[in-house]
């Protein structure tokens, strides 16, 4: 080999494959397409209420900020979920280990296509935003809070979705947990408000959705600086270091032909 010669890493090559299994196989733009019609139908409807005023314009950019995170993590922890699982169930997964990547690079390679669903989907939601944010000053603020709470989101929760997958038994078992604990995660933070209690404060910030979304609720829609809250970032950065720190930890040993974390 010669020194010009360049070598593509492992994990690009996983990420390239898995990206073109994503996009070129149809479930990417129907997902995509699926994301859009729900968008569509909330801008609208918040965009011909004749009685719409101030704050409630604030209220529906968070609306919209909050229907885009929510799916661009949702879709990201599924196709995380079914990575490893699906490929075992699919019988494909054995010729994947055997190519000279490592565990690590073939997670990696996985991770990063996942997230390319995340991107998408927040770029799709874009134009949404700037609709409903025209004439209130909040085009900046939600674009840059919905793509560094969604990263971060995405980035946790396909890492978990992965974690799952590998250590699922069948393929199934892993999608229902997956979808399970992002409803347990998510649906919280829809509830209508309740009295204010330290207890509702503990979930609040112990969950990272939950924190997530109140921060940029503070941003958004109560107008608070961008410091004051602060706290509340703390349950999603945890979430991140966390999971993608045991998933690089483990992944050697829980990517297997067969589900579970061995000996």
């Amino acid at each position: 080999m010669t020194s010009s010669e360049h070598v593509t890493p492992g994990w690009r090559i996983v990420a390239g494959q898995e990206s073109r299994d994503l996009w070129i196989s149809g479930r990417g733009p129907v997902l995509l397409f699926a994301f859009s019609v729900l968008l569509s139908v909330i801008t609208y409807l918040s965009a011909t209420n004749q009685v719409l005023n101030f704050l409630e314009q604030r209220e529906a950019v968070h609306l919209t900020l909050q229907v885009a995170v929510a799916v661009g993590v949702l879709v990201t922890l599924l196709v995380g979920a079914d990575a490893i699982s699906g490929e075992r169930e699919r019988g494909t997964l054995e010729s994947l280990l055997l190519t000279p990547v490592s565990r690590r690079g073939i997670v990696a390679g996985k991770l990063v296509a996942a997230l390319t669903l995340w991107l998408a989907t927040f770029l799709v939601g874009v134009p949404y935003l700037l609709v409903l944010a025209t004439g209130v000053a909040l085009v900046g603020k939600a674009l840059l809070l919905g793509f560094v709470l969604g990263t971060v989101l995405a980035v946790a929760l396909a890492a978990l979705g992965l974690l799952i997958s590998a250590l699922s038994a069948s393929n199934k078992v892993s999608m229902s947990v997956s979808f399970f604990l992002l409803l347990a995660l998510f649906v919280p933070s829809q509830l209508p408000p309740m009295p204010t209690s330290w207890i509702d404060e503990v979930l609040t910030r112990v969950n990272p959705l939950g924190s997530a979304m109140h921060y940029s609720s503070a941003v958004l829609v109560k107008g608070h600086s961008w410091e004051q809250d602060l706290s509340y970032l703390i349950s999603p950065l945890a979430a991140l270091v966390i999971v993608v720190g045991a998933l690089i930890i483990v992944s050697p040993r829980i990517v297997r032909l067969n589900g579970g974390s061995g000996q």
